[in-house]
């Protein structure tokens, strides 16, 4: 059976592009289960699969992030992997489907765990804002808070792989991925348009498709007025040579084989020496 993937809410599960490519698990919050029922739930996960990767936005709720390591620690296994993430809610969801993807590959579970690392490093996450007063992620200079009063204004920010922020309507641009990729997005309280007519072109997005805005966007961008959206590498192809072309080392601490600079298991890092960049010329735009 393939590793299991989990996430920290319903709405982090994007629907998958083929009928390969297996759901994830749900871990609920303490408000929507009880302590023994988390742990059942993550039993029967473990017997199934073998292995866990549960990722999640580093702005869950403490308690909600406490109740996943609290199970791991009762079970007294090594076979959960709990990934904390800086990506925004989008962005953890289309890498959680990437990982998804890759988990019916001929990968281990501690490749597809420390993969996580590598592909969020090719995930241009950001969202289209009525206003940056609330924000708090990425730096926000003190002229762009000042022009985030004025009425109908809005911004273009991007919160990976590196941030960036700017006036819509102005001469700068997002700086967009020189691969090609797909777009998700999901809607609040703002239309789409400057998404799919302006950004999507520029980036030379091949497909632009709408999801559902997860619960937790408008508290991590700071507004309920808010485009979410996510650039990603939707090839499994891709995906697969991505990965494959990182050398493979085992965890000096915990045993189980691993890719990139740090365990995705037990985060022991790999000595420096022994890090391994991916092979030049595998991602290309058009190669998807």
């Amino acid at each position: 059976m393939p590793t299991a993937i989990a996430v920290t809410s319903a709405d982090l599960v994007l629907s998958p592009s083929d009928h390969q490519t297996p759901t994830a698990a749900v871990l609920q919050p303490p408000s929507a289960q009880s302590f023994d029922a988390a742990l059942a739930d993550m039993n029967v996960h473990l017997e199934r699969h073998g292995y866990v990767v549960a990722l999640y936005p580093a702005s869950i709720p403490a308690a909600h992030e406490r109740r996943m390591h609290a199970v791991r620690s009762v079970l007294e296994t090594d076979r959960i992997a709990l990934l904390k993430l800086d990506l925004p809610p989008l962005g953890v969801a289309v890498l959680a489907r990437q990982l998804r993807q890759l988990s019916i590959c001929d990968f281990s579970a501690g490749v597809v765990a420390s993969a996580a690392r590598l592909l969020s490093h090719y995930v241009y996450a950001g969202a289209l804002l009525g206003t940056v007063a609330k924000l708090d992620r990425i730096p926000v200079s003190l002229k762009a808070h000042a022009k985030s009063w004025m009425p109908g204004a809005q911004f273009a920010v991007l919160a990976n792989p590196e941030p960036q922020l700017i006036k819509v309507g102005g001469e700068e641009t997002l700086a967009g991925p020189e691969f090609s990729t797909q777009l998700a997005f999901g809607r609040g309280q703002l239309s789409s348009t400057y998404v799919t007519d302006t950004l999507a072109p520029s980036w030379k997005i091949q497909t632009a498709h709408e999801v559902g805005l997860p619960a937790g966007s408008a508290a991590w961008w700071g507004t309920p007025k808010v485009v979410e959206f996510a650039a990603f590498l939707p090839d499994i192809s891709v995906l697969y040579q991505l990965v494959s072309s990182v050398r493979r080392e085992q965890c000096h601490w915990c045993g189980i084989q691993l890719i990139g600079d740090r365990c995705g298991f037990c985060s022991a890092p790999v000595a420096p020496a022994e890090n391994q960049k991916h092979a030049a010329g595998v991602l290309n735009r058009g190669s998807t």
